[in-house]
């Protein structure tokens, strides 16, 4: 944990904070922490500054913060990603919002198992704690908006035009297009498909809303390698 999340029900007044439970036991036994101490904080989709331990009891932890800083910018990365297995999906929704992706669009496809849309994974709750995961990695503050669309031609024909609208549009699939771009500084919708590919119809359909087809290479990459993979060329950090 690179930044302690502070949320709306933490804050006693202004400018103090009391932590409980899962918080207040990382800062005693991972980070140590001590009576003035400071530590890294930011308020859930809002500032970044420091907290200064003032108390520590059995109850929680008491912090004094002072917050100046904006949050880093997010990546402009519109990412469209077909469903993966839900054994690799926490890491790859971990890794895209530490990344700094702010738009995911998981959706459904021919090769994707319609059993991955029942897995627990998916649930609200549990989808909000392995974004705030990647936040607290990454040390930023502003949740990702992630939506789930399982059948495919309704996502393409009705929902993609709208969130794809002013972005280049891009296409990963492996041995077609050409070489993904590198260091843009456009905006970027990248619609990456499930491990067997996408279909022949999918790939029409999507070069038919506009979509570019680039690729890595020849070799053929899991999604959760894919992901990060065009993530980072697409664009340099901000």
């Amino acid at each position: 944990m690179n930044l302690i999340l502070l949320f709306p029900k933490d804050f006693v007044t202004e400018q103090k904070v009391v932590l409980q439970g899962s918080r207040m036991d990382h800062i005693r036994q991972v980070l140590r922490g001590e009576v003035g101490v400071s530590l890294r904080v930011g308020v859930f989709n809002g500032l970044l500054g420091t907290g200064t331990i003032e108390a520590m009891t059995d109850q929680g932890i008491e912090m004094n913060v002072a917050l100046t800083e904006p949050p880093p910018a997010p990546l402009p990365v519109t990412l469209l990603l077909a469903m993966p297995r839900p054994k690799c999906f926490r890491r790859i929704l971990h890794g895209a919002t530490t990344m700094g992706v702010k738009r995911i669009a998981l959706f459904g496809a021919y090769r994707v198992e319609k059993s991955y849309w029942n897995s627990p994974w998916l649930e609200e709750q549990e989808l909000r704690r392995q974004l705030i995961l990647g936040l607290e990695q990454a040390r930023d503050t502003v949740l990702p908006l992630v939506t789930l669309h399982p059948l495919f031609k309704p996502f393409m024909e009705d929902d993609v035009p709208v969130l794809t609208a002013g972005t280049r549009c891009l296409v990963a699939h492996p041995g077609d297009g050409v070489g993904c771009p590198c260091g843009l500084q456009e905006p970027v919708s990248l619609a990456i498909g499930p491990e067997g590919g996408f279909t022949d119809y999918e790939l029409g359909l999507l070069k038919e809303l506009g979509f570019e087809s680039i690729t890595l290479g020849q070799r053929i990459l899991r999604t959760e390698q894919a992901v990060p993979a065009f993530l980072g060329r697409l664009h340099h950090y901000p």
